[in-house]
C-alpha cells in the first residue's frame, strides 16, 4: 500500500491487487448474508411488525459490519434513555452507515432514506416494507408530510434515524447540516442525539467500493440535546454538529499522525 497526500492534509491510499481480491472476498461474504437476511426479514414482517423481529434485524446488522472485517465499538453518553424516543442525528460516510450505528443502543430506529432508493432490488424492497420513511431528492413540499410519518413512528414507540448532512463525505469530514431535520425535531418536541461514526470512512470512502479490513469503528452516542430551546434553527443545527464533528476530526488527526510515524 503506498500513501498520498491531497491538498487538504487527507490522506489517500492506492488500491493494489490484494486489495481488489481482498475486498472482492468481503463482498461476496456480505452479499451471502445480505440476501438471506432480507429474505428472511421480508417474510417474516408479512405477519410480524417491524418491531417485534428486532433481534433479527440486530443479528443483520451487528454481522453485516462484521463481515468488512472491522472491529466494533460503541460508546454511549449515560444520560441517554433507553426508554425514550430520539431523533438520532449522524454524520454520513458510506453504504453501511445503517448498520454501523443501529446496534449502539437498545431504540428501534426507523430511517429516512431518499425515495428512488426504493427501486433497489431486495434492499429497496425491504426498506419500504420495513416502513422506512421516503424522502423525495429535491423536493421543497414534502416536510408536512415526513413530520406526519415522523410523528406516527414516534407514536409507536420508534426513534428515528437521520443523516444532517444529506449526502455522505468525501474527505471524512463532516459536511453542513441541513436544516430540515432540525425544524421537524422542534416541532414534534423530540431530543435529539447527536451521534458521531469514526473509523467507517477508513472501511469504504464514498468514492471507493474496496473495503478494507482491520479497522476499529466505534460508535459515540454524545449528550441529548433538547429541540425546544430558544435558540434558531440553524443554532440547533450547530449545537448537535459540533460534538459530532469534534470526535470525527480528533480522530481523523490522530490517524493521520500515527501514519506518519509509520511511514
Amino acid at each position: 500500500m503506498s500513501m498520498n497526500h491531497s491538498p487538504n492534509g487527507a490522506h489517500h491510499v492506492s488500491v493494489t491487487l490484494t486489495d481488489k481480491i481482498v475486498s472482492a472476498g468481503l463482498w461476496a461474504a456480505g452479499i451471502s448474508w445480505i440476501i438471506p437476511s432480507f429474505g428472511t426479514m421480508m417474510a417474516l414482517q408479512t405477519f410480524l411488525r417491524s418491531d417485534q423481529i428486532e433481534p433479527v434485524n440486530r443479528l443483520y446488522t451487528s454481522m453485516q459490519i462484521a463481515l468488512t472485517g472491522s472491529k466494533y465499538r460503541s460508546v454511549v453518553h449515560p444520560t441517554v434513555d433507553p426508554n425514550q424516543v430520539y431523533m438520532f442525528a449522524t454524520n454520513h460516510v458510506n453504504h453501511f452507515d445503517h448498520c454501523t450505528m443501529y446496534c449502539s443502543t437498545s431504540h428501534f430506529k426507523q430511517g429516512l432514506e431518499l425515495e428512488e432508493h426504493f427501486k433497489y432490488p431486495v434492499y429497496g424492497w425491504f426498506m419500504k416494507q420495513r416502513g422506512t420513511i421516503p424522502v423525495r431528492r429535491g423536493s421543497q413540499t414534502q416536510t408536512r408530510k415526513i413530520m406526519d410519518q415522523m410523528r406516527r413512528e414516534l407514536a409507536r414507540g420508534h426513534s428515528i434515524l437521520a443523516f444532517p448532512e444529506g449526502t455522505r463525505t468525501r474527505d471524512g469530514r463532516v459536511r453542513p447540516f441541513k436544516r430540515g431535520v432540525f425544524q421537524i425535531a422542534r416541532e414534534l418536541g423530540i431530543p435529539i442525539v447527536p451521534v458521531a461514526v469514526t473509523g467507517m470512512q477508513h472501511v469504504m470512502r464514498a468514492d471507493s467500493w474496496i473495503i478494507r479490513p482491520g479497522n476499529v469503528v466505534t460508535v459515540y452516542c454524545e449528550e441529548p440535546v433538547s429541540s425546544t430551546g430558544d435558540e434558531s434553527i440553524n443554532e440547533l443545527a450547530q449545537k448537535v454538529r459540533e460534538p459530532i464533528a469534534a470526535r470525527v476530526d480528533t480522530y481523523l488527526e490522530d490517524h493521520a499522525s500515527r501514519l506518519e510515524v509509520r511511514a
